[in-house]
């Protein structure tokens, strides 16, 4: 079921811009596998969401990123509709079996100059580059050894982190070591809805440590070749509101809020796990799983703190007595094409939360947007009113978070492009900008007119006081 946010009528496109500081950061986001296509190209080798998505019945429609949107060939025309957009900061993740086709080891130059000529191409159009070291990617070669539950990996991802860093950053200042960890330990190896499609609990919780432990490395490897580099993290982060108080209730939204929020923000933040998330894994953890100084290396201070926000979680707990069972309740709000509530109010919560509980570094959100069936005239513009509701209403909400005191201090809206939405293939378009997968003519929807419009009014508003 689908319905469209309201856009609320108050604010407009001047007024809105005011309400961002004058340094703030305007971009859009995009990750490898699902706008580059080219896998056999630059010495690349497969990664683990090439074997996942040609498995029959991973992928909606059978859909792979074997070609997406072409990017690695079609990059400069991208760059130029960022250009024609306005954006001042492009978030972009590097292909790990691109850059060492073998997982770790010597780097492929043939991959790394393709990033390179990408970061010349976006410096040359004013666009500041921010790059993802991991989104998803892992080699397959990897995973075959055992993957992010193997103790190796996070060394591996190390020298990922210094190869890429070595060839890059002369240019790139701003770095992310990974996207949503959450995702690729939980549903990679918890659920396995994603790559690399593995249901194991402790493997899962595995995942999770390791990953952690490569963003610390990672860190570390960075700024040993980069010294000048600001470096953070990306988390997806979730409000957790129990439906009512039954103590059942209550106990589900500690859960799901400890396993999905504070099980990643507590070790980057606070050196720890969250005592009472380890007693609810019980034995799924390991007795050898954490060593010492892992979390030291965990919480290496951090420049800034990376936000993806798109809904909130509402949960009640099972009707049963000693059920642990826990269910996500619809409240009734409307909904996007990918079945989740709008909720600004909950990017309010989440910006906020991280400013007051966790730390005062800058905050960007590197990820918010939303899917929508868009409408194709006859003309060939694209209208998404949904998708520019959306987004004025979420900015209008970093906003709000920004005025209550959360250092909110950049804006990433996802995503620049229609792409290949992991096991959603093609189904789900979250692009500012229509991809039409048969042609890849690129068409920039109203609302990336729209958000176009904002952008320049907060640089009028800059220039012109």
């Amino acid at each position: 079921m689908t319905s469209a946010p309201q856009l609320a009528p108050t604010d407009s496109v001047s007024a809105l811009a005011r309400r961002f500081p004058p340094d703030f950061v305007w971009g859009a986001a995009t990750a490898a596998y699902q706008i580059e296509g080219a896998p056999h190209e630059h010495g690349r080798t497969p990664s683990i969401w090439d074997t996942f998505s040609a498995t029959p019945g991973r992928v909606r429609n059978g859909d792979t990123g074997l070609v997406a949107c072409d990017h690695v060939h079609r990059y400069r025309e991208d760059v130029a509709l960022m250009r024609d957009l306005g954006l001042g900061a492009y978030r972009f993740s590097v292909s790990w079996p691109r850059i060492l086709p073998d997982g770790g080891g010597l780097p492929n130059r043939a991959g790394l100059d393709f990033y390179d000529r990408l970061v010349d191409e976006l410096l040359a159009a004013g666009i500041t580059p921010w790059v993802t070291l991991y989104h998803w990617d892992l080699p397959q070669s990897l995973e075959d050894a055992g993957g992010w539950p193997a103790r190796a990996t996070p060394d591996r991802f190390a020298e990922l982190a210094a190869a890429t860093a070595m060839a890059l950053g002369d240019r790139v200042q701003h770095w992310i070591t990974l996207n949503e960890p959450w995702c690729s330990a939980f549903l990679g190896y918890g659920s396995g809805l994603h790559a690399p499609g593995r249901s194991e609990g402790d493997a899962s919780v595995a995942a999770a440590h390791h990953l952690m432990l490569g963003h610390g490395l990672a860190v570390d490897a960075i700024r040993s070749v980069a010294p000048q580099a600001q470096v953070g993290v990306t988390l997806n982060l979730y409000p957790v509101t129990a439906y009512d108080d039954r103590p059942s209730s209550l106990d589900a939204a500690r859960r799901i809020d400890g396993l999905h929020n504070r099980w990643f923000l507590d070790p980057i933040f606070r050196g720890e796990y969250p005592a009472d998330v380890v007693a609810d894994l019980g034995p799924l953890m390991a007795g050898d799983l954490v060593h010492d100084g892992d979390l030291t290396t965990i919480a290496t201070p951090l420049d800034f703190v990376g936000v993806n926000y798109y809904t909130r979680h509402n949960v009640r707990g099972s009707a049963y007595p000693g059920s642990n069972d826990a269910e996500f309740v619809d409240r009734g709000l409307a909904r996007t094409a990918s079945d989740w509530e709008v909720d600004p109010d909950g990017m309010t919560e989440v910006l906020t939360r991280v400013t007051r509980d966790y730390t005062p570094l800058p905050i960007f959100v590197t990820e918010n947007g939303s899917a929508w069936p868009d409408r194709i005239a006859a003309d060939g513009s694209v209208d998404d009113p949904e998708r520019l509701a959306f987004l004025h209403d979420h900015l209008a909400a970093s906003a709000r978070a920004i005025e209550d005191g959360a250092n909110v201090a950049g804006y990433f809206a996802w995503s620049l492009l229609d792409n290949f939405e992991w096991a959603e293939g093609y189904a789900m378009r979250f692009g500012l900008v229509h991809v039409d997968f048969a042609s890849q003519r690129r068409t920039t929807k109203a609302s990336g007119h729209w958000y176009s419009g904002l952008m320049g009014a907060h640089r009028d508003g800059i220039l012109s006081p």
